[in-house]
């Protein structure tokens, strides 16, 4: 008999990419719009998307996966750290940034990632009984598959969650990529009988077209695993309006070819909440022009924007092996603008220094020079929810998760004040800017002067009320086409 007193669910994957997180999403806000206090978790994320939560008990914030921050705001809930216990931040090829219950727990190698482990589950439950605490019902996700059982020893993203916890699965399959039946079926066939007896259905996702023509399919998933069909879900257009969690979908924030006003963005190594260009890629009159390792920066381009980076010197010696720098600085002498973000900031600057190799082996790198300011990576993190204001008086909203101190004249034209405090910096002719700001283009009424000065003029929008309906959009659609009811017992304990 489970000891399990809150509703849960949890739904995984047949692969990455088959749209866990919308659908965890989606179902959030409409179990929300029933009247129910629902809560999501994850017990594992791996991605440099980060975003700012409370850490219950403490006056410090915290980092979590910004699809678990989404997936709050479909609760109608502050995020807090228990939401994503084990975020995992990749800084190189193959070792990651740790960060536990909102802190950095500290660096691994992949192999020692897994010894490691087996020590997180204790606190991964423990964030799971705290998210429990006085919810209707918690929808969990998973991480890419539990088909990858040479991951199974240690798990606690999936079935080793699932089974510590007791909470049912219900297996997602992608018909978009090809192959949903063979992935369904090759899941039950490979899975030890422990973690088989955990799913209780499966959800077949991104369909298009005449779903009854896919009848004979269900029915064969069934025959052969004894899984029931909860529904199949179409491809939820609504869905493009959401931030995007993972870098698989940049390209879907790209768009050339319009005649807008072109915005460039130098695609890094280890680029981080690029989820900032999501508002300037939703006006119609911008393109965004995502730039490849191997080609050149668009001649055509207003602006050249430098995202935020897990690893600024690794990912600045990258900008310089790909040519950009010179690219960059062709671009400032025909008179285009420049802005960086977070690391795309440190860059921008004479140097960047990392005494105590933080980010990595290299301690010192010579910046692009195109701001008079310096970044020292210190030890401390930054990490908060900002409300300031411009120079010019508008209001402004963001949030801060960077290493690093950067200092400078050109700090003494800050972007935005902070209270008391300046942040970012300005070249004197106004032309070159660098914030720690994430997530400042959300701020409508910034974004709309900013195109201005651009040249571009734009309707007023709401992007954030873009996103709310989004999530409205796609709870009807789940409701429509999803067995919810069956939905609710197979989450609910027996008692």
């Amino acid at each position: 008999m489970s000891s399990r007193k809150t509703p849960a669910i949890m739904l995984q994957g047949t692969g990455s990419d088959v749209g866990k997180t919308v659908l965890v999403a989606g179902l959030c806000r409409l179990f929300t719009r029933r009247g129910l206090k629902v809560r999501p978790f994850k017990p594992q994320n791996m991605s440099n998307n980060a975003a700012v939560a409370a850490i219950p008990g403490s006056a410090e914030m915290g980092e979590i996966g910004r699809a678990q921050w989404l997936q709050a705001l479909a609760c109608g809930a502050p995020p807090t750290v228990h939401m994503n216990p084990v975020l995992l931040k990749p800084q190189s090829e193959t070792g990651s940034q740790i960060v536990v219950q909102g802190r950095v727990f500290g660096e691994a190698k992949g192999r020692d990632y897994q010894r490691l482990k087996p020590q997180l589950l204790a606190r991964v439950i423990e964030s799971f009984v705290c998210v429990s605490e006085g919810a209707d019902l918690v929808i969990v996700e998973g991480a890419g598959s539990p088909a990858e059982i040479n991951l199974r020893p240690g798990d606690i993203a999936n079935m080793g969650f699932a089974t510590a916890a007791d909470v049912p699965v219900i297996l997602v399959g992608d018909i978009d990529r090809g192959g949903v039946i063979a992935s369904l079926v090759g899941t039950h066939a490979i899975l030890p009988e422990a973690d088989r007896a955990m799913i209780r259905g499966f959800l077949i996702n991104k369909f298009r077209g005449d779903v009854s023509l896919f009848d004979e399919g269900l029915s064969s998933i069934t025959a052969y695993t004894g899984w029931p069909s909860l529904g199949v879900v179409p491809y939820l257009k609504s869905a493009a309006r959401l931030p995007a969690e993972d870098s698989v979908a940049l390209e879907r924030l790209s768009r050339k070819g319009g005649g807008g006003l072109t915005i460039a963005v130098p695609v890094l190594g280890r680029i981080a909440n690029f989820d900032d260009l999501d508002p300037l890629a939703a006006e119609p009159g911008v393109d965004i022009v995502f730039v490849r390792d191997g080609d050149p920066l668009p001649e055509d381009a207003a602006l050249v924007l430098i995202p935020g980076s897990k690893s600024t010197i690794a990912d600045l010696l990258a900008f310089r092996a790909n040519g950009w720098d010179a690219d960059l600085a062709a671009h400032v002498a025909r008179g285009g603008r420049v802005m960086g973000l977070c690391g795309g900031y440190q860059m921008l600057g004479r140097r960047v220094r990392d005494p105590e190799g933080l980010e990595g082996g290299v301690q010192e790198a010579e910046g692009l020079g195109l701001l008079d300011v310096e970044t020292v990576m210190a030890r401390e993190k930054t990490v908060r929810e900002v409300r300031a204001v411009t120079p010019a008086g508008e209001p402004i909203e963001g949030y801060e998760i960077h290493l690093g101190q950067t200092s400078g004249p050109d700090c003494a034209r800050p972007v935005a004040w902070v209270g008391e405090n300046p942040d970012g910096a300005t070249s004197p002719d106004g032309r070159l800017v660098g914030t720690y700001l994430h997530g400042l283009f959300g701020s409508d009424l910034w974004r709309r002067r900013f195109l201005s000065d651009l040249g571009l003029a734009v309707a007023a929008r709401n992007h954030r009320q873009e996103i709310e309906t989004a999530l409205d959009e796609i709870a009807a659609e789940l409701e429509r086409v999803l067995d919810v009811q069956r939905l609710m017992e197979i989450a609910t304990p027996p008692s």
